[in-house]
């Protein structure tokens, strides 16, 4: 197991009716702006609990967080936050709006000409406004852990800092029901990945780290289907044990201690800021190539997966990975997700392109041995198509 530090400070709500606690976490004197995306917290109850839970307190509000928050759109919240001398952000939404309040956050505080720089230059954040979320929809993580991607003109990238971690966070998987089923579908999609990022490179003997991940791999491939089918998706435990996993995927706690891969995200992204399509979607895409053209150095990783999450235990080595690609994949189809590029539309013609931004944002030597060059990244893509 490799060295390693962690320290999660979020405090969890986790359960029904937890809203009204938002009351008791954020200080009393506290000028408060709510930060939240198109308007669906008006319609499922969520922005009437908020209301009510702040009637004690000073705050504004700032809406409009579009899925892969937009920089234009968050830097409109500064003038807000100058004019009303802002304090203390809580985030109403799902990894979007918790991604782009944590730029929000940083931004409000930044000393530089360009608060862009934190993510074209990842200038370090030295200060941010405190964050607290109110989770509507799991997928990112986003709610307990540092890390934030937010996009401007084509161009999707991340930054990372303790100090935009969110003080708090509540997460009712009752408010989760309004979900529409591409909803479900990308948070279950995003959070399984998330994991795999961190468990599908190399053996370092971290068995607390695999099996922590293991069972939260099984636990999404049990749920999510369930999720969507008619006949179990209003089941609020099958809900409660989806919003749980989102959460503990990306929290630190399975990373800490074993190497992590994150090729997938960062080709992902590329295709998501030249295409626009989902987040999730992209994941879904990539992966299953990533394990296939990488099935040589994830090999002992990769039978571990085949017997332990899939439970394929009759056949050889290379007949179990074969498998258990394919039932991810599977998997990935019964989510209604895509896992080709030509499902969504995006031909070979489009591949230089795709490389010429993954070399244009340094993402030159991915994966757990930064071993996957531009030229790796582009027998991914092809072979994703």
């Amino acid at each position: 197991m490799l060295n390693f530090s962690f320290h999660n400070p979020t405090k969890i709500h986790f359960g029904e009716d937890q809203i009204h606690l938002v009351a008791n976490e954020i200080p009393a004197d506290a000028k408060v702006l709510v930060v939240y995306g198109g308007g669906s917290i008006k319609s499922n109850g969520v922005y009437e609990q908020v209301v009510n839970t702040l009637t004690d307190h000073t705050w504004f509000e700032f809406s409009g967080i579009e899925p892969n928050p937009s920089y234009q759109t968050l830097m409109k919240a500064q003038e807000l936050i100058q004019k009303n001398d802002i304090d203390y952000l809580l985030a109403v939404g799902g990894g979007s709006v918790v991604d782009g309040t944590k730029f929000i956050a940083a931004a409000a505080l930044y000393e530089g000409d360009d608060p862009w720089d934190i993510l074209a230059k990842q200038i370090p954040v030295k200060s941010a406004l405190p964050i607290g979320a109110i989770l509507t929809l799991p997928a990112t993580g986003s709610e307990s852990n540092g890390n934030s991607v937010v996009t401007r003109d084509g161009n999707k990238l991340p930054f990372s800092s303790s100090l935009v971690k969110p003080q708090f966070a509540i997460l009712d998987p009752k408010v989760t029901l309004s979900l529409s089923d591409r909803q479900i579908s990308n948070g279950v999609v995003d959070a399984f990945v998330h994991v795999m990022e961190q468990y599908l490179t190399y053996n370092v003997n971290g068995k607390v780290q695999d099996r922590f991940a293991e069972g939260l791999l099984q636990t999404l491939i049990e749920e999510g289907p369930k999720a969507l089918n008619p006949d179990t998706k209003e089941h609020l435990d099958i809900r409660a044990n989806i919003m749980w996993s989102a959460t503990m995927a990306l929290n630190g706690l399975i990373g800490a201690g074993v190497p992590q891969d994150w090729s997938t995200h960062m080709i992902g992204h590329e295709l998501t800021g030249g295409f626009g399509i989902d987040h999730a979607r992209t994941l879904s895409i990539i992966l299953p190539a990533v394990m296939k053209v990488k099935r040589h150095e994830k090999h002992e990783k990769l039978v571990q997966f085949a017997e332990r999450v899939w439970h394929l235990i009759d056949d050889n080595d290379e007949a179990k990975i074969d498998k258990a690609i394919a039932l991810t994949e599977d998997f990935f189809t019964r989510m209604n997700v895509p896992t080709r590029l030509s499902d969504v539309d995006i031909t070979e013609e489009k591949i230089d392109g795709i490389i010429e931004k993954l070399a244009q944002h340094g993402m030159v030597e991915l994966g757990e041995h930064q071993d996957i060059t531009l030229e790796v990244s582009r027998e991914i893509l092809t072979l994703a198509l």
